[in-house]
């Protein structure tokens, strides 16, 4: 039966305020849980030659996905395991050198408890996330980190509310210590999110996206600003490098190179003049590595649309502005 909701909003509004009164507190209780247990489970994990392996039933199961994912995309291979598949089959998925982390706010599921001797008789060792230190999952464990919260933020008493976010943190707080002990970087944290923002910022390289051959407008030292201006317009880039017959860089010359000098002078023999006698000598260039977003900021830095990609002077691509913007990278 549905009822009708008369309440007033201001008794919505005080409701939610109160859970997140009662969530806080419970937060600040795991202090004291951040303990040898804490320090023992981290060195158990981060040695571990293996997977760590996550269950849980019910809430805790979700909150179980959770901190699995978050050791996998901070340097701890991990996954999740259901408890109720494992006793039918699943379980075949952990290996001798892995750990599993089984919680349970009671201490006491039963799709867990059955799986406790099979892992003792393999080996596995089994570190145990429950409120219970007395409970028989905690009693089982060679580990056991303590979330016991003062109450639940339900009325009722019933519904995971406290407990299940102090489990959450308590696996952040894991993984977060490991991933300092291992010294894991951005760049590490990118290859596991090649696909997010700022996996494409910490991967992608000039060289990604740089435009080679004959796709860069580029000419000899001894041609005329008027070649130089042709072949500059046909590529469309506002630039032209000018390098020798094997590629070696001399310099670059750009569109506002060319205003500057008609600043100067309006009477310039364009046929007559040679590029390098007004080209920008050596110019900005990067290696091939570098990643995009530094060069980018590059750009902004030194107001510039364009930077030559070389190696030993050799000329390799070059990168305009545009071509970033096309990456989205911000």
């Amino acid at each position: 039966m549905t009822h009708l909701v008369t309440e007033n909003p201001c008794n919505f509004q005080k409701t939610g305020r109160a859970v997140l009164q009662i969530v806080r507190e419970g937060l600040q209780q795991l202090d004291q849980y951040i303990n040898e247990d804490f320090t023992h489970a981290c060195k158990i994990i981060y040695h571990c030659r293996g997977k760590v392996v996550v269950m849980g039933i019910g809430k805790s199961g979700h909150i179980g996905k959770k901190i699995a994912s978050t050791f996998a995309s901070t340097g701890t291979p991990s996954f999740f395991v259901h408890p109720a598949e494992a006793n039918h089959g699943d379980l075949g998925m952990v290996c001798t050198n892995d750990i599993v982390i089984a919680i349970s706010n009671s201490g006491e599921a039963l799709e867990i408890l059955t799986l406790i001797p099979v892992l003792k008789r393999r080996d596995i060792i089994l570190i145990c996330i429950t409120s219970r230190p007395e409970s028989t999952m905690a009693c089982a464990a060679k580990i056991h980190i303590c979330v016991k919260v003062p109450q639940e933020a339900c009325s009722l008493g019933l519904a995971p509310t406290s407990s299940t976010t102090a489990t959450l943190v308590m696996g952040d707080a894991l993984a977060i210590a490991l991933l300092n002990a291992r010294g894991f970087t951005q760049e590490d944290f990118a290859l596991s999110h090649p696909g997010g923002a700022l996996g494409h910022k910490l991967l992608l390289r000039v060289e990604d996206i740089m435009h080679t051959g004959n796709d860069i407008p580029r000419i000899q030292p001894e041609a005329s600003l008027g070649q130089a201006l042709l072949h500059m317009t046909s590529k469309k880039m506002g630039v032209i490098v000018i390098c020798s017959i094997e590629g070696l860089i001399k310099g670059i010359f750009t569109d506002g190179d060319l205003r500057r000098i008609l600043n100067l002078s309006m009477n310039i023999d364009v046929r007559n003049l040679r590029i390098d006698s007004v080209m920008t000598q050596f110019g900005i260039r990067v290696k091939p590595k570098t990643l995009v977003v530094d060069v980018m900021n590059m750009m902004k830095s030194k107001n510039i649309t364009c930077v030559m990609i070389s190696r030993n002077d050799q000329l390799l691509g070059l990168v305009h502005i545009h071509d970033i913007l096309h990456t989205n990278i911000t």
